[in-house]
């Protein structure tokens, strides 16, 4: 048998495990499922007591992570939805609908009636036809001990022009899921990869799904070529050329009875049509240059100005048996699908003074060293401090050391003349995990996400913005509030880390 053939046989193989471990998950799950049900009903009967529309004024949004944060395609206002909170000893789950008012730097609360039940880990995509409409698709309800699941597989549709919700019933879409990830490509929704979860049981998707916008049908993909193997919590973002992008993501598999190992994908895949039909896909492994981000999960992404994807964040967890340690990050990469390279992140500081230099090779002092710090010209990294009371009032501590501006950035040629702004570091957003992104008017929004400090997890709720345009420096919109901050200890870290993504 040619190499070709075995890769063939090797893939139906695969196909045929995975449609038995779904059956075998979807059997035991089932019955969760049924009691959960009982409770996302009770939630709508409440739900249906809404009969108006009802815009309140409000401060901003209590902490959560694993919402969604959309741009408003013709006003300048951010649409939050959903999430998930635990607060030490009970999981809330929300179907709030909140706006935030860019220019007035405003929050309103927006209640409108027959909304999607209470979500977390869902995906929502905006486009711009019929004054702009907020798709959203699955995501999970959770049990409120946080120990079971229900993954929806239902479509829904936030008329922005006229504040109305609506549900779009259409067969032949994806499973029930969460962890996936969905993005708008011409007049179609496409969607990648998640997760299904039950107490016992798990499972991965790889599958690519197409929502027709004109038509409301859903339609399965079956893109040639290798394409990724399933995952969740991964990038996934269109390029100019026409392209889907697959970066990254995280899935895990059980190497022993209990036990079980995750792995933290680092590979890009390109998707796209095959000889410009929007009938036929098809896959090709990538090799971006640059430098890439650090293998880790739990990351968030935006489009960038330019057409570019930017990456924010995440967690990297050393996994043993019975524990998890994690280290969070804050950091912002750039991939620029036209020069298929990535690039770090550079905050240049505010600006005070300008000097003019020529790129190229600096010579170093006699006898200096690469590594210096503190000399002429350099600035040493800096510790920022702060720290959050707990409603029991445990101080729980975030330390961030930062380098110097300038000390990483955006690539650009040894022969062209740029400015070298002086400034000192500045904080923004701690190191976090299951954040939320937007960015409006080149300027990246940050809202919420989690971090731990020791066995204990802290939900956020803090918005910060930077101006990717000048990339001087972050500015605080929403301060961390230790009147509103809780510090979660004692819970099992695994279902919010991985099963949330």
């Amino acid at each position: 048998m040619g190499k070709k053939g075995k890769k063939e046989k090797k893939g139906r193989g695969a196909e045929k495990t995975a449609a038995k471990m779904e059956k075998k998950v979807s059997k035991r799950s089932r019955k969760e499922e049924e009691d959960l049900e009982a409770l996302i009903a009770h939630f709508q009967t409440l739900d249906a007591k809404r009969t108006q529309i009802v815009e309140t004024p409000c401060p901003p949004p209590s902490p959560r992570l694993n919402a969604s944060l959309s741009v408003h395609p013709e006003k300048d206002e951010l649409i939050l939805f959903g999430g998930e909170y635990f607060n030490g000893q009970k999981t809330f789950l929300y179907n709030e609908l909140y706006v935030y008012n860019i220019r007035k730097d405003a929050w309103t609360k927006v209640d409108i009636p027959s909304p999607p039940p209470r979500r977390c880990a869902h995906q929502a995509v905006v486009v711009p036809q019929g004054g702009g409409q907020l798709w959203v698709f699955g995501g999970e309800f959770a049990s409120p001990n946080g120990e079971q699941f229900y993954h929806y597989k239902d479509l829904w549709v936030l008329h922005l022009a006229t504040k109305t919700w609506e549900q779009v019933k259409s067969t032949g879409g994806p499973s029930g899921r969460s962890g996936h990830r969905m993005v708008a490509w011409k007049r179609q929704l496409i969607l990648f990869g998640g997760f299904h979860e039950s107490t016992r049981d798990y499972i991965y998707y790889n599958d690519v799904y197409a929502f027709n916008l004109d038509t409301f049908t859903w339609s399965k993909l079956s893109p040639s070529g290798m394409g990724p193997t399933p995952r969740s919590g991964c990038q996934m973002s269109v390029t100019p050329q026409g392209g889907i992008v697959i970066y990254g993501g995280y899935s895990k598999q059980r190497v022993k009875k209990d036990v079980d190992k995750g792995t933290r994908h680092s590979d890009m895949f390109l998707l796209k049509p095959e000889d410009g039909r929007e009938d036929k896909w098809v896959w090709t492994r990538m090799n971006p240059s640059g430098v890439k981000p650090t293998p880790r999960s739990g990351f968030s992404v935006a489009m960038a100005p330019n057409h570019q994807t930017l990456f924010f964040g995440g967690v990297c967890d050393e996994e043993e048996e019975e524990s998890l340690a994690g280290e969070f990050f804050n950091d912002l990469y750039f991939y620029d699908a036209t020069r298929n390279r990535w690039f770090e992140g550079q905050l240049k500081g505010p600006k005070s003074e300008k000097k003019k230099r020529r790129r190229g090779r600096r010579e170093e002092p006699e006898g200096g060293s690469k590594l210096a710090c503190g000399g002429a010209g350099t600035q040493a990294p800096v510790e920022v401090v702060k720290e959050v009371v707990t409603e029991d009032g445990t101080v729980v501590t975030i330390k961030q050391v930062l380098s110097a501006p300038g000390s990483a950035g955006q690539p650009q040629s040894e022969d062209e003349d740029s400015l070298e702004e002086a400034g000192s570091p500045t904080s923004g957003p701690c190191p976090r995990s299951n954040t939320m992104l937007a960015v409006k008017h080149g300027v990246l929004y940050v809202y919420g996400g989690m971090f731990e400090a020791g066995d204990r997890q802290v939900t956020l709720s803090d918005l910060h913005c930077l101006d990717l345009h000048r990339m001087d420096a972050w500015k605080t919109l929403v301060e961390m509030d230790p009147g509103t901050q809780e510090a979660e200890a004692g819970r099992s870290l695994e279902p919010v880390r991985w099963r949330l993504q």
